[in-house]
């Protein structure tokens, strides 16, 4: 992306179908992969676009929608992870099924080619690989690599093919120090950035800090950036932001916090029985999800401390209270594994900040105590 891109838009396609059957074809959908039901999810996203619903909207407005659902069910509990996992399979499939009808294929692709890629350790490839067969389907030429790709292999990527951008995919935010790492060897090779996914923040504000040269909310406004084109990162110029953004990473926390995870959750879960007394009659089961739980918290404290964003952990916060809700796990013995990586963590300031921070929030969304004797978790 050296230049504006003089890559050829799509032809103009039909006109969308009307609303409530926008909404029809998105409910059909779900109820296929709800369903498990490959072919009749085939067959009503061809069968729409067949009818008239544009490549993109399809892509975007239906599968993208229903995924999202899919999510949010999870979330709530009503689907089980295999359940999610074969949706996302079925989704999968039929937008390869998509890419080869007719009315998907673009202009022939003008200029050099787009890398869409997920940072390593990011298995969520799906909004990714929605974004490079939208681009596809603009006239770019894509190089779509998957999920969980390796910085060096992705640097050897662009070095034998010699993209003109690298389109960076995140949806778990605790990838975002190894989405650093990825801005920083693309711009080291010549190779501008643009972030997207939801791991960057609703406002792409980690983006930002991380030095990506471009983010998108979404994959239309992607398609613009890389339509409009991308400068030549600036080798100087990136690394000056990079150490201005970064600045609080001196102190150390980040890195003393990820060297001593292992011990911060082991302390954490031999004293949480004190401190939670429901936890004596655990399963087995039970008290590995609960050191799985404290372990995703220290995950979270220390990207908080990398981005410096004081509102990174009570947001994840938020959304753990509302899962373990909807299991019917008390969000409340949450609270006693923040005290104790506190105090484990007092000498750093920080990281006590960030944790105290996080007790308020959560103070927030949680019932008041039962008095003792109420016979109701506390």
């Amino acid at each position: 992306m050296t230049a504006a891109s003089s890559t050829p838009t799509a032809p103009t396609a039909p006109a969308a179908p009307a609303g409530a059957d926008l909404d029809d074809v998105r409910e059909r959908l779900w109820l296929a992969v709800r369903d498990g039901d490959e072919y009749r999810a085939s067959d009503t996203v061809l069968g729409a676009v067949d009818a008239g619903l544009p490549v993109v909207t399809a892509l975007l407005d239906v599968i993208g929608a229903v995924q999202a659902r899919v999510g949010v069910e999870w979330a709530a509990n009503r689907l089980t992870v295999a359940q999610e996992h074969a949706a996302t399979a079925i989704h999968e499939r039929v937008i390869a099924a998509l890419g080869h009808h007719p009315r998907h294929r673009g202009p022939e692709p003008a200029g050099g080619r787009i890398t869409v890629v997920c940072v390593d350790g990011e298995w969520h490839a799906l909004p990714a690989r929605l974004l490079a067969e939208v681009l596809r389907h603009h006239g770019h030429g894509v190089d779509f690599l998957g999920a969980h790709v390796p910085v060096p292999h992705l640097v050897g990527h662009l070095h034998r093919t010699g993209s003109r951008a690298v389109a960076l995919s995140a949806t778990f935010s605790l990838h975002l120090p190894t989405a650093h790492t990825a801005v920083t060897a693309c711009q080291a090779v010549g190779v501008p950035v643009l972030a997207g996914g939801a791991a960057f923040g609703p406002d792409g504000r980690y983006a930002r800090t991380l030095g990506a040269d471009a983010w998108a909310p979404d994959a239309r406004a992607a398609v613009d950036v890389l339509d409009r084109g991308l400068a030549l990162p600036d080798p100087l110029r990136t690394e000056a932001r990079a150490v201005s953004c970064l600045a609080h990473l001196a102190d150390q926390e980040y890195t003393m916090v990820v060297a001593t995870r292992r011990q911060l959750v082991k302390e954490t879960l031999a004293r949480l029985e004190e401190r939670y007394p429901p936890m004596r009659s655990y399963t087995d089961q039970q008290r590995e999800r609960t050191a799985e739980d404290i372990g995703h918290i220290v995950d979270h404290l220390a990207v908080a401390l990398y981005v410096n964003d004081p509102e990174f952990l009570p947001r994840f916060l938020r959304w753990t209270a509302g899962v373990l809700d909807a299991r019917s796990v008390p969000a409340r013995s949450l609270d006693p594994a923040l005290e104790l990586l506190g105090r484990q963590l007092q000498d750093f300031p920080r990281a006590s900040r960030t944790l105290r921070q996080a007790r308020a929030a959560l103070d927030h969304l949680l019932p008041a105590p039962h008095p003792p004797g109420s016979g109701r978790i506390a």
